[in-house]
């Protein structure tokens, strides 16, 4: 009876868990959307078109905190609670050097002016940095707090610029309130990770993995987002506004279930092959769910996402669902890939971008059809092969780890518990 009381309420707690990450989710996502939306009221169009391009750059920015949050999140796992500092300070120095070559670059190109490249640094800077927080609480599953600290993240980078907006302050004003409102919340993340004492016996997180989890999302990312780059290159624009709206779909499909690997991610990194089964059962049935709806009423989904000008073209929505529901696999099993501690997790994902890309400069018809074909078989490929490459790999032990995936796991249950919210 203790027994089944147990892991009714480990069910439980992983119930409430879920609810609140994908409530966070939905409230970050959302108020990603508020921004170009309200820009869109507010700003002149030549500023809107830079705030397009700020919103783009500081997307890219961003994975190196998804990397540093991943890598955290699966040494913390494997290891118990482990020092992060350095291996942040060299995220967040490197992500800073970067910018400062790259931005300057790029405002000239972009057209944007020396004071929104020099507040986007910023911005992005404090994003990276909280990272590591983010990472500390997912990986010792304290979700609850997690869900809190992508709200008061997504409060501050966000919401920061939807005040400045609101306020008439334009593109440079947004952010400077979400550049100053992102860095406070660095304060409220380490006041809301409080209790995450170290233990001086944990080894300290390696930074290659930093760049190794950067490189994976970094490389989810460019092959996401491939075609819909590739279509604006070679479709007139009729066509391709109407690819761009089905990419809307793509992305709804990739990123809805995110929250599965969230919450499977600390599990995967100990080795949990059932995990990994079940989080793949459950995003897989999301994706079908998705394609079917998008089968069934593929003109209002084309009317949700464009407007009623584009609800005539509902006959490509299952391809780009389709596409979205496969990479939502990829991105599970890339995460499992990195948790394993695998060797080179991206290269699939960088291969496929580059055979696609070589496919559809040379070889595939310049059509919508053409290119989202593509972009499905590529997705589909790409799933197959990453899939192989995860259930083969038998994980177990990382480059100097001295503990077996199970002796790990048994020791951080021990300390911290099965969900330590």
């Amino acid at each position: 009876m203790g027994a089944e009381w147990g892991r009714r309420g480990r069910t439980a707690g992983i119930g409430t868990a879920g609810l609140a990450v994908t409530v966070a989710g939905v409230f970050v996502n959302g108020l990603a959307y508020v921004v170009p939306v309200l820009g869109a009221r507010q700003l002149a169009p030549a500023e809107l078109s830079a705030l397009a391009t700020v919103l783009a750059l500081g997307a890219i920015g961003g994975v190196a905190s998804t990397g540093l949050q991943i890598a955290v999140a699966v040494h913390r796992a494997r290891h118990g609670r482990s020092a992060t500092a350095r291996p942040t300070g060299w995220t967040v120095l490197v992500t800073a050097v970067l910018l400062a070559i790259t931005l300057p670059v790029g405002a000239v190109q972009l057209r944007l002016t020396a004071t929104a490249v020099l507040l986007l640094g910023l911005l992005t800077v404090a994003v990276v940095a909280a990272g590591r927080w983010l990472g500390e609480m997912q990986g010792d599953q304290r979700f609850l707090r997690l869900a809190v600290g992508m709200v008061l993240l997504a409060g501050g980078r966000y919401g920061g610029m939807i005040v400045g907006l609101s306020l008439g302050g334009g593109l440079s004003g947004s952010l400077l309130v979400g550049a100053v409102s992102s860095v406070l919340v660095l304060v409220l993340l380490v006041q809301l990770n409080r209790g995450a004492e170290i233990d001086p016996m944990a080894p300290p997180l390696p930074t290659r993995q930093v760049l190794t989890a950067s490189g994976a999302t970094l490389a989810m990312l460019v092959v996401s987002y491939a075609d819909l780059l590739l279509a604006r290159r070679f479709l007139p624009p009729d066509a391709s506004a109407i690819y761009a709206v089905g990419t809307v779909l793509t992305k709804g499909a990739l990123w809805a279930p995110q929250v599965v690997t969230v919450i499977a991610l600390p599990r995967l990194a100990r080795g949990d092959r059932r995990t990994l089964v079940v989080a793949l059962a459950l995003v897989g049935a999301a994706g079908a769910g998705l394609v079917l709806a998008s089968t069934v009423a593929g003109g209002l989904a084309f009317r949700l996402a464009g407007g009623p000008t584009y609800a005539a073209f509902g006959r490509y929505a299952v391809l780009f669902a389709a596409t979205g529901a496969l990479y939502a696999l990829v991105f599970v099993l890339i995460n499992a890939r990195v948790a394993a501690a695998a060797r080179w997790p991206s290269a699939p994902l960088w291969i496929s971008t580059v055979a696609f890309v070589v496919a559809v400069v040379l070889v595939v018809p310049h059509t919508v059809a053409g290119i989202a074909v593509t972009s499905l078989a590529t997705a589909a490929l790409t799933a197959l092969v990453t899939g192989s490459l995860a259930m083969l790999h038998k994980g177990g032990t990382e480059p100097g780890s001295i503990l077996p995936a199970a002796t790990a796991e048994k020791k951080v249950v021990a300390r911290f518990g099965t969900n330590d919210q």
